[in-house]
């Protein structure tokens, strides 16, 4: 099977590049720069332009693009670049899937679709929330309409925090736990919505080579954790204490309308239709996922 990545050179990107290939795919990479390997196609997504023949043949355009959320400190500029990193790309994309016969589009999209969810865990048919996050994801899925009204199969991923060995947000927080320095953030009673990358990869190839999925999907672990409950896994997988709590009002000083948005609320979700369709969790606690990053 032929697959073109948009956005491979990410967390997900990297890995799932090399783990189609480990299993026979062809793997052809869309970059904005020069193409300089056999693998490359170039495209401008804010042109509207896709070399020609990258679509040739393909049978599944997968879209990771978007400007990481937690990179900079939010002012309005920042604002449009989360959101246009997100819209343009995947309009693009929607209407070059249609133009070339391309049967399947797995678009990423994120588990802040919801907002904060309170207490409550939200499956697929849950509606969208109201904050910055959920509405920019709310604009990114309504970007595949193209897609999906061309009789292409869409499927939205709606990943949440990667849990991963080496590089993101577990790359960050690592140092932090295994200096004696991690603790709750805020009352600790938000959901902090994790998959571990082993999973998210598994996914990926599983809504690809299953045609019966498709819209909304939850790539989540199959346990629902707050922070508070992160926290104490991190501890334990680290063999740490974590004493500390970092006060909301710290937070907001320091990330600003970030803080509220992503840290001291966050959604719980539960990965229905990947679980009803048969995916198998490697790592379907946040202690085994938390495990196997630190091993």
């Amino acid at each position: 099977m032929r697959v073109v990545i948009a956005g491979s050179s990410g967390l997900i990107g990297s890995s799932l590049v090399a783990a189609l290939r480990a299993e026979r795919y062809e793997v052809l990479r869309l970059v904005r720069r020069k193409p300089a390997a056999p693998d490359e196609r170039g495209w401008d997504p804010y042109a509207g332009r896709i070399d020609e023949g990258a679509l040739d043949d393909v049978q599944a355009v997968i879209n990771l693009c978007g400007a990481g959320i937690a990179d900079k400190r939010w002012d309005d500029a920042r604002k449009q670049v989360l959101r246009d990193s997100r819209v343009v790309p995947t309009e693009v994309l929607s209407q070059a899937v249609v133009e070339h016969n391309v049967p399947v589009l797995v678009n990423s999209s994120g588990a802040h679709f919801y907002g904060d969810t309170g207490t409550t865990v939200a499956d697929e048919s849950a509606p969208g929330g109201s904050t910055f996050m959920s509405r920019i994801t709310q604009a990114w899925e309504a970007a595949t309409q193209a897609a999906e009204e061309g009789g292409v199969r869409v499927v939205k991923l709606r990943t949440s925090v990667v849990i991963s060995p080496s590089g993101g947000i577990w790359g960050r927080l690592r140092p932090i736990f295994s200096s004696f320095l991690g603790g709750r953030l805020g009352s600790g009673e938000q959901f902090f919505p994790w998959v571990s990358l082993d999973d998210t990869i598994a996914a990926y190839r599983f809504v690809i080579e299953h045609d019966n999925i498709s819209g909304p999907v939850n790539l989540a672990g199959p346990e629902p954790v707050t922070n508070a409950e992160f926290t104490k896994a991190a501890g334990q997988a680290l063999n740490r204490p974590t004493p500390w709590v970092v006060p909301a009002f710290v937070l907001r000083t320091v990330l600003g309308e970030m803080a509220d948005d992503l840290v001291l609320t966050g959604p719980g979700l539960t990965p229905k239709v990947l679980e009803s369709n048969g995916f198998h969790f490697q790592h379907p606690t946040i202690a085994a996922a938390l495990n196997a990053a630190v091993t």
